[in-house]
C-alpha cells in the first residue's frame, strides 16, 4: 500500500558523525530536495566538528540538499562517547527544536549496533514528540541489519548519483572496507526487491498515524 505525505516544508536532519546521513538517507535527500525546491532542511551532526570531516560533512550535506535551505550544525562530542556526553546531545536536541517545525525526522535507527547511533536514535522521540521520526540504515560490519518498515523507492539516477557524491565527499573513508559502491548499491537493491521497486532506502518507525 503506497501512502503519499502531505507536503512537506521542513526536514531535520540527525547524525552521530559525519557522513551517517548521506549513507542511511543520501538518495531520498536527493529526491526530496529537487521534488521541494526551497525545502528547510535543519542538520545537527554531533561530532567532527573543527576536523576534515566537518569540512567534507558540509560540503556533501550541500550536494545532498540541492536547491534547500539549508543549516548545518556540527558539534565535537568524541566519537563512541556519546553516552558520557548524553545532556550535551539532548540539549543540542532541543535547541534545534526550539528553531525548528519539522515535518519529518530522519535519525539513526534504535536498534543500531554502535552506541553513539543506538543513543541518538532513543533520543530524537522524546525531543521531536508528534513528529514522523524514520530511523536510517547505516550499513558496516557489524551485524546489526533489521527488517525495516518503512521504503522510499530511488530512481536509478538517484542511486548513482548517491554513490558517486558519498566517494567525492568522503575521501577520509574510502579505506574502509564497506564504503564501496558495490555495498551501496547491493543494500538499495535488496530494498528495492522488498517493496516491489528496482530500488529504495529502508528506514525504521515505531509509529506512524494514517488520517483519512
Amino acid at each position: 500500500m503506497r501512502l503519499i505525505p502531505e507536503p512537506c516544508e521542513e526536514i531535520v536532519l540527525l547524525g552521530a558523525h559525519c557522513d551517517d546521513i548521506p549513507i542511511g538517507a543520501g538518495g531520498s535527500l536527493l529526491q526530496l530536495c529537487r521534488a521541494r525546491p526551497g525545502l528547510r532542511v535543519r542538520a545537527l551532526v554531533l561530532s567532527g566538528a573543527g576536523t576534515v570531516r566537518e569540512k567534507e560533512e558540509r560540503a556533501a550535506l550541500a550536494s545532498f540538499c540541492p536547491k534547500a535551505d539549508l543549516e548545518v550544525t556540527v558539534l565535537d562530542v568524541p566519537d563512541g562517547r556519546l553516552p558520557a556526553h548524553w545532556d550535551r546531545a539532548k540539549d543540542a536536541l532541543h535547541a534545534l527544536r526550539d528553531g525548528a517545525t519539522p515535518d519529518l525526522v530522519l535519525a539513526p535507527a534504535p536498534h543500531d549496533a554502535h552506541q553513539d547511533h543506538r543513543g541518538l536514535a532513543r533520543l530524537a522521540p522524546t525531543v521531536f514528540r508528534g513528529v514522523l521520526v524514520l530511523g536510517y540504515e547505516i550499513l558496516k560490519w557489524e551485524s546489526d541489519l533489521a527488517q525495516p518498515n518503512v521504503f522510499l523507492p530511488l530512481a536509478e539516477e538517484s542511486l548513482r548519483e548517491k554513490i558517486e557524491l558519498l566517494h567525492r565527499h568522503y575521501p577520509s573513508q574510502r579505506d574502509r572496507d564497506w564504503f564501496d559502491s558495490e555495498a551501496f548499491h547491493g543494500l538499495a537493491r535488496l530494498r528495492g526487491i522488498q517493496s516491489r521497486t528496482r530500488y529504495a532506502e529502508a528506514f525504521h518507525s515505531d509509529k506512524i498515524v494514517i488520517g483519512v
